[in-house]
């Protein structure tokens, strides 16, 4: 196995720590203190690496910064949110519907070819979202779950800005913008709820920020060692971990309905991936071919 698999499935599994520790921690602190926390932590850090970097702050484009910060703060408020609320898996599942929202909104304002592939996919993972959602028998838990979708969306919006970002951004600064945000924003969020953490508490508030940028790190070397569409099918291994977790601290057991809902996101999302792949080789192999021609008639 590669070692760009291997990178990505570990940043999955830190990642499902991160996620059990703030399911763990849930159940006393509000889940804005533990954004702030997370935030907060992560902007110090990444503040000290980009001075031993000698990274500087762009002058330019600081208001498309701030927007990705905005997106990415919504993500992680919305996304602890429904880890607090409902299963740990059924979240992660929720969770995952963001790359089928980045192709769309990579489509819309990225001018990105939306291809029939997309089309053809759309109603399944409609479907395998409405298992999960369960509107058919409304709750507070339909509720949490439409969340969840939330989260996915904006982190789908987040990549989204990324993308546009990194040919222009330093990978430091984008990620400094988006901590320092969401440290922000989830201030006023807290300002009346904020509880004073037990030694232990603040252990685990602290473990999640850095818990979350190990991970971080993880995921973003195995993009340079791995094609982007396998670290990403590979990082579905992650919904695994976190159902383990589930079952394993709160006694989570997934229903037949979740099940098979996952199982339409996941699958939908994976033959995507993989549809993309096959469609950028395809072009890379045109776009080559013309190449050889143009210089064969010279």
């Amino acid at each position: 196995m590669k070692n760009g698999v291997w990178l990505a499935i570990l940043s999955s599994f830190i990642f499902s720590i991160m996620n059990a520790l703030v399911k763990a921690v849930s159940l006393t602190i509000p889940y804005s203190e533990s954004v702030f926390f997370r935030s907060l932590i992560g902007t110090i850090i990444i503040f000290i690496i980009m001075k031993k970097k000698k990274v500087a702050f762009s002058k330019t484009g600081v208001p498309m910064l701030m927007v990705r910060g905005v997106f990415g703060a919504l993500y992680l408020l919305a996304y602890f949110y429904t880890i607090a609320k409902i299963p740990l898996a059924d979240a992660s599942i929720l969770a995952h519907l963001s790359p089928i929202f980045a192709v769309v909104l990579a489509g819309l304002f990225l001018k990105e070819k939306l291809t029939k592939t997309l089309l053809y996919i759309l109603p399944v993972v409609l479907a395998g979202a409405f298992l999960l959602i369960k509107p058919q028998e409304f709750s507070s838990y339909s509720m949490y779950a439409l969340i969840g979708v939330g989260s996915a969306f904006f982190a789908a919006c987040a990549a989204t800005s990324i993308r546009y970002l990194s040919s222009r951004h330093h990978a430091y600064e984008i990620v400094f913008y988006f901590l320092a945000t969401a440290t922000i924003v989830s201030i006023p969020l807290m300002w009346n709820q904020f509880v004073i953490p037990s030694p232990l508490e603040l252990f685990y508030l602290i473990c999640i920020g850095v818990v979350s940028l190990v991970g971080q790190l993880f995921l973003t070397s195995a993009f340079t060692h791995e094609n982007v569409i396998v670290v990403e099918v590979t990082r579905y291994i992650g919904i695994v971990f976190n159902a383990f977790w589930g079952f394993l601290f709160w006694s989570e057991i997934p229903d037949g309905q979740t099940i098979l809902g996952g199982m339409l996101i996941i699958a939908s999302c994976i033959f995507l991936s993989r549809r993309r792949s096959l469609e950028a080789k395809i072009d890379k192999l045109r776009v080559n071919k013309l190449v050889m021609n143009t210089n064969a008639k010279r």
